[in-house]
């Protein structure tokens, strides 16, 4: 962990599961970022209660208003993130935000499909153009040329469940409309890692396991890996993260995942 120094993050879907879980990882190091930057839909609401709690005891921590699928939204947070970074700029975003219906290949409707595409692939897109002035800033002034976390990142939270390859968890959950999300979100990664490496900014998409979180047990099973084991695995993939990464799938143990 020792490797991952960053002066500032963002974390989205901030308030529960592994956003939650990030935000307090992050607090907790032994040199915590200056800044961390805590993103959810309502910061003021009874869900977001945990980070309202970890905001009173952390004065780096603070809570912006996010709604991932509207653009006003990101604009406006950007500006507000901007107002406390100055000219330092922004070492790392993590698109972690998303939601999953549970409709079959059967069951899946325009709306639900609309609705998750949105949130999960077209926010990242969003994200990274209204952030981009931020994270340029950061490169820009960090040492060396070398592509780090450190320096500058954007981290998509991807999922098995996108990859074209594997048939993961097919026959437990077919969420038809979130594996074609976490699939283009994919695509919008490569993407990213091919457009903005030229502004120094490293781009992976992360598969943090199959997680206990609301979202995770949302099938009816128990999923296999906890929040803190999740967190603390990807933490320690970002910190080993270089130029030879930008662009690559990996899971929170660091091992490839198949497109």
């Amino acid at each position: 962990m020792a490797g991952l120094q960053v002066c500032s993050v963002l974390v989205t879907g901030a308030n529960r599961g592994i956003g939650l879980g990030l935000v307090r990882h992050f607090l907790e190091m032994l040199n915590p970022p200056g800044w961390v930057f805590a993103a959810c839909r309502d910061p003021k609401g009874q869900r977001a209660q945990e980070l309202q709690n970890l905001a009173s005891k952390h004065p780096n921590l603070v809570i912006i208003p996010l709604e991932v699928s509207d653009p006003s939204s990101i604009k406006a947070a950007a500006a507000r993130v901007g107002e406390h970074l100055g000219d330092s700029g922004l070492n790392l975003l993590i698109n972690n935000a998303g939601i999953v219906k549970l409709n079959s290949l059967d069951t899946e409707t325009l709306e639900d499909m609309t609705q998750v595409y949105t949130t999960n692939t077209v926010g990242p897109l969003l994200l990274g153009q209204a952030f981009l002035p931020l994270l340029k800033k950061a490169a820009q002034g960090s040492q060396g040329s070398v592509l780090s976390c450190s320096k500058a990142a954007i981290i998509n939270m991807s999922s098995h469940g996108g990859s074209i390859t594997s048939s993961f968890g097919w026959d437990q959950l077919q969420v038809i409309s979130y594996r074609c999300s976490k699939a283009a979100l994919n695509m919008l990664t490569k993407c990213q890692s091919l457009g903005y490496r030229q502004h120094g900014v490293l781009c992976v998409a992360l598969h943090p396991g199959w997680v206990q979180t609301d979202m995770g047990a949302s099938a009816g099973h128990t999923p296999p890996v906890t929040v803190d084991a999740s967190v603390g695995g990807m933490l320690k993939v970002l910190s080993s993260l270089s130029e030879k990464d930008t662009g690559t799938f990996l899971d929170w143990e660091g091992k490839v995942v198949p497109w």
